[in-house]
């Protein structure tokens, strides 16, 4: 898929950042969003800009349908057709136990983590799909193996809504399999990423690393080689997958 426009949800950080700028020296044109922290998206484009790559940054917030649309058009005005994305946009919550959860938190992560998700995918099917005109395309949506593990006393919500997310896509991807879109997941397990400290838990990599088989957290670099695996022709028959990446977890 060289040549192609990605689109990457919450690509300032983290595993976002580090998959766009793989994706972009692999040859895509990637529009980095955000939600936030334009300074962080502003950082990786001109990284990217500065390799040679081409790259833009695109402010949304993927609660909200109206910024999902103008992502992907900002995103098809600035660098072309769309014909990849990555739904990596979450929220983790803080760390807690189900029974101090409120109703407000739940949605709030379901809409981002879940909703968000769908409604990308949604647009990006309308665009890639040769039901609709289009020339086929990739999706690659964000999972955790917290979805098989459960993350219980942490983010059971939060596994709850990566569950939701492996569902979602192994549903899609039967759906659109006849036209041209390929649907996969990556499901990371413990990864050295600011998410933690976000959470409230900056140990919390370090603590958990003993209980790895590798004995080990893993980097949004090597998640993002399996990322642009799944983008790229190498992956062409690999539809309907979740590929867990969790140090044998």
């Amino acid at each position: 898929m060289p040549d192609s426009t990605l689109i990457i949800t919450g690509a300032s950080r983290g595993i976002g950042a580090a998959t766009a700028r793989l994706a972009a020296s692999r040859g895509f044109a990637v529009a980095v969003n955000f939600a936030r922290d334009q300074t962080a998206a502003s950082a990786v484009v001109d990284e990217i800009v500065a390799a040679g790559g081409r790259a833009c940054a695109v402010q949304a917030d993927v609660r909200s349908e109206s910024d999902i649309l103008r992502l992907f058009e900002t995103a098809e005005r600035n660098l072309g057709p769309v014909r990849a994305l990555v739904n990596n946009a979450a929220i983790t919550g803080n760390l807690t136990r189900v029974e101090a959860l409120t109703a407000a938190q739940i949605e709030d992560l379901l809409r981002v983590n879940v909703t968000g998700t769908i409604l990308c995918s949604r647009e990006a099917v309308r665009r890639m799909s040769t039901a609709h005109g289009g020339a086929g395309g990739v999706i690659v949506n964000i999972s955790s193996i917290a979805a098989r593990i459960g993350s219980s006393g942490e983010w059971v919500h939060y596994a709850a809504s990566k569950g939701a997310i492996d569902t979602f896509t192994r549903g899609l991807a039967r759906e659109v399999a006849e036209e041209g879109i390929r649907v996969n997941a990556v499901a990371p397990g413990l990864v050295e990423t600011g998410l933690h400290a976000a959470a409230g838990a900056p140990d919390r990599p370090a603590r958990l690393a003993p209980g790895i088989p590798m004995k080990r957290a893993g980097s949004p670099q090597e998640i993002a080689e399996a990322i642009v695996w799944l983008l790229s022709p190498a992956a062409s028959y690999v539809t309907g997958s979740i590929l867990e990446i969790g140090g044998g977890r």
